[in-house]
């Protein structure tokens, strides 16, 4: 005769989950099992457990929820900024209107320090006509999305002139049409957090966008 294989856990485990009804069967079992405290190690009943259980996961459930409340906010605040640059925009006719919208949009509205603009497919008044290497063209050129990351001595970051060497994040921007890419919008900031590179570009994309086809309507 065999000798008899004692129970362990895994055996108990697969009981309850084949016999559901187990703990219905017996209710008073329930009443009278314990389990110790997760923090005091006190014994207390697996009922009371269990509550503890919920109330955390509830905690947990109200505290994700707030969050994404708080990210619905906050897209609603961008979203209504974006649409009031959209507007000034349309309105803008004429290319100095056009960069006017776009810098006083970025600053005043979105907070951004410090804005430049480069154009490089026809000659502009103002600094939006600086020297643009082919280097950082080219850069343009490749530039899918917008960047965004340190101030690591980057070219661009010399566009802002006064305060340019107390820059430590950038956004940078291509602006282009069907012909390809004519300029790159520049975004700068004292903080190090503002612009990083695994932040969000969605609404970046849609400004740089904005900001192309209003520009290449009087280019």
């Amino acid at each position: 005769m065999s000798a008899e294989r004692k129970m362990n856990t895994n055996d108990i485990v697969e009981y309850l989950r084949d016999h559901p009804s187990f703990f219905e069967d017996n209710a008073d079992l329930l009443s009278r099992i314990t389990v110790p405290h997760p923090l005091t190690g006190q014994a207390i009943p697996l009922v009371e457990r269990q509550v503890m259980n919920l109330r955390q996961k509830n905690r947990a459930l109200e505290s994700k929820l707030s969050e994404l409340i708080q990210f619905g906010e906050e897209n609603d605040t961008i979203a209504e900024r974006v649409h009031r640059l959209s507007v000034d925009l349309l309105l803008a006719r004429e290319l100095d209107a056009v960069l006017a919208v776009i810098h006083s949009g970025l600053r005043e509205d979105f907070g951004v320090p410090h804005v430049a603009v480069r154009i490089w497919r026809r000659q502009v008044n103002g600094p939006e006509s600086g020297p643009v290497s082919d280097e950082l063209r080219a850069y343009a050129a490749g530039l899918e999305h917008p960047f965004c990351g340190p101030n690591t001595g980057s070219e661009a970051a010399s566009w802002f002139a006064a305060g340019a060497d107390q820059v430590r994040s950038l956004a940078v921007v291509a602006l282009r049409d069907d012909a390809g890419p004519f300029g790159m919008l520049v975004l700068g900031s004292e903080d190090p957090r503002r612009f990083y590179p695994e932040m969000g570009t969605l609404y970046l994309g849609r400004i740089g966008d904005l900001g192309s086809a209003a520009l290449s309507r009087c280019l």
